[in-house]
Formats: structure tokens, sequence, C-alpha cells
């Protein structure tokens, strides 16, 4: 099929998948990489190509910046894929150019841990103990505009731990690269940066440095939050919008969202939805929201992490093989979504 033809394909088949009750938006897509077992991290190097994770068998595979052949760069040694644990989050560090540190969000046979280490070399944990179990560990890791190291680390099951600030689980943490707790955090002496949180798995900075973050609701609300320092997000006391606590900006049904990893691209923040299959758009007008549009509605299936690409457009992962999804042929796969 000639490319033209191709890509009017794409566009047409965006479209027809936006709808349903919710408005359409098109999209192109390319397959950057195939035939991996559920990408979760996805980090990108200074030259363009990235890290991609694998969550259940902790192997990190290198994919070159236009796509192709997925090399394996490492086996993360001690990760165990227990429920929706394993091998989560990857960032590299900002500073990657000249201390080549890659930073991992983990699940181990007694906690979830992140630690750090070069690729081909040896692990060192910089934070551990926190909770794990078979649902809600969090696991995304992002560096923010200010250096710091954050981290979704979701409340393991027990919904008590996000209320509790003794508790790490349930928050989202903001520590410095070498573990440590910075000293302008809000809870002195605490890693803790926002508390009340379900499960988050999306972080993602605006150009003003503004932090959004997706959560993963119960049974009703899934949603979007705009992270302040030392903020209270409802959880479990609320779930979605209501009380005196901090509300949501966005809130989707559970059955349209599932949202995991997010990003902003072009003044709109883009979600991945694992139970709703599509990759959801929403507008940024400074601290405000629009209204949310839905890209790839049902064509991809489970839709996990969404990274900026330094080239332009999303890597988008897709989760298929995780136990909950359909495989598609050649699953999971990295897609490159221009929207």
């Amino acid at each position: 099929m000639p490319r033209r033809s191709l890509v009017v394909v794409v566009l047409v088949a965006a479209v027809v998948a936006g709808c349903g009750g919710q408005p359409a938006a098109a999209a192109t897509v390319k397959t950057v990489a195939s035939g991996l077992q559920v990408p979760w991290g996805v980090a990108f190097l200074p030259d363009g190509s990235a890290l991609v994770g694998e969550r259940p068998t902790g192997r990190i595979v290198r994919i070159p910046r236009a796509g192709g052949r997925a090399r394996t760069v490492m086996r993360v040694p001690g990760v165990v894929a227990d429920g929706e644990g394993g091998l989560l989050g990857l960032a590299v560090s900002p500073r990657y150019s000249s201390d080549r540190f890659v930073y991992a969000y983990l699940t181990t046979a007694s906690d979830n841990r992140i630690v750090r280490f070069r690729l081909g070399g040896s692990v060192r944990p910089i934070l551990t103990g926190l909770q794990k179990a078979s649902v809600h560990d969090g696991g995304r890791i992002a560096f923010g505009p200010d250096g710091k190291l954050y981290a979704g680390v979701g409340d393991a099951g027990n919904t008590s731990n996000a209320q509790n600030r003794s508790s790490r689980n349930g928050k989202i943490l903001r520590i410095n690269p070498d573990g440590s707790v910075p000293s302008d955090n809000p809870f002195p002496g605490s890693p803790v940066w926002s508390l009340g949180h379900r499960n988050v798995q999306g972080l993602a900075w605006d150009s003003r440095g503004r932090l959004w973050a997706t959560e993963f609701g119960q049974d009703t609300w899934d949603e979007i939050n705009l992270i302040r320092k030392g903020r209270n997000y409802g959880w479990p006391t609320v779930e979605g919008k209501g009380g005196r606590l901090t509300n949501p900006l966005v809130t989707w049904h559970t059955n349209e969202a599932s949202p995991s990893g997010a990003a902003i691209l072009n003044g709109s923040l883009y979600v991945g939805a694992l139970a709703g299959q599509r990759l959801w758009r929403i507008p940024l007008h400074g601290a405000r929201t629009g209204k949310p549009t839905a890209l790839l509605k049902g064509r991809y299936g489970r839709l996990r992490t969404v990274v900026a690409a330094p080239g332009g457009g999303l890597w988008v992962t897709t989760s298929n093989r995780d136990g909950r999804g359909s495989p598609h042929s050649g699953d999971d796969k990295v897609l490159l979504v221009r929207p």
C-alpha cells in the first residue's frame, strides 16, 4: 500500500474509533517496536534512543530513535512479577551524559523499591521498604524540572495508607537523586510530596512546571489531578469530586479510562487508558482543563505508558499481554502516535 494511502487509513480509523459518546480526534500511528512483554517503563537517552522495561521479565531493551529491533541491554536482578508488580517505571538521570545513571521502580520478594544503576552495572537501592501487593503498586517515576525524582506509590490495597502520613504508600514522593529527602519537602524528613492517592501511574509537567497526575479510581471515578505541594487528594475519604479535600480537575467512569501513563505535548495532556482502550487528549489552559477527546478508541487495546518523544509525537505502549487484555498480532508494541 502506498504511504499516502496508509496515512489516510489510519486517520479515518482513528476518527471512527473516537466516536461513541465522546468527541472524535485523529492521529497517525506507526509501530516502533513489537513482540515485547508488557512494556511498562520508557525513558529516552540523550541520543534519542529509548530504554523500555518489561514488567514480568525485568528485561530492559534499547530501541533506536526511529524504531527498529529492540536490543537487550540489561536484566534487572531481583524483580518479582507479583500481580501488578515487577519492573515498573524507568527514568534517566538529567545528568546522564556525565553520570550515566538509570533509575527503576521495581517489586522484589519483600517490597517495592527505587534503585539506580549504570547499564550492565551493579544495582544500588536508594529507597526501599515501600509496601507491595498484587494490586496498587503505583510505579511511575520521573525527574521534575527541579531535578528531583518523583514517584507515584500505590496504597498497596490498604486504603488507610493513603491518609497515614507516616506511610509512604498512597502518596506521590519526592526525593533527591541519591534517595535522600529534599529540605524543602512539605513534611520535614519525609519524602511525601502529596497524599490521599489510591494508585498513581502517570506524572507529567507542563511548561510552567506544574505537575499533573493520573489516578485509578475504585468503582466509580478515575481522576486527573493538578498536584500541589503538601495537598491531600482525598482517597479513601472521597473518590472523584466532592468534600473539603483537593478535587480532581477531570474525572471519568472507570470503564472509560483506568488511566496510566501521561505526557504533555503542544499544550495538551495525553493519557493512556487501560480498561478504556484509548488515548485521551485533555487541553490545558494554565491550571484549567478543557474537554477530553478520545483517540485510537479500541484500535490497539490496552494503552499503558505515554511519553513525549524527542523527534515529536508520543511513544505509547500497549499492555495486552498483562493477563487482562486480548493480545493482538505482534503485541505488545511501542507505537509512535502523532496527534
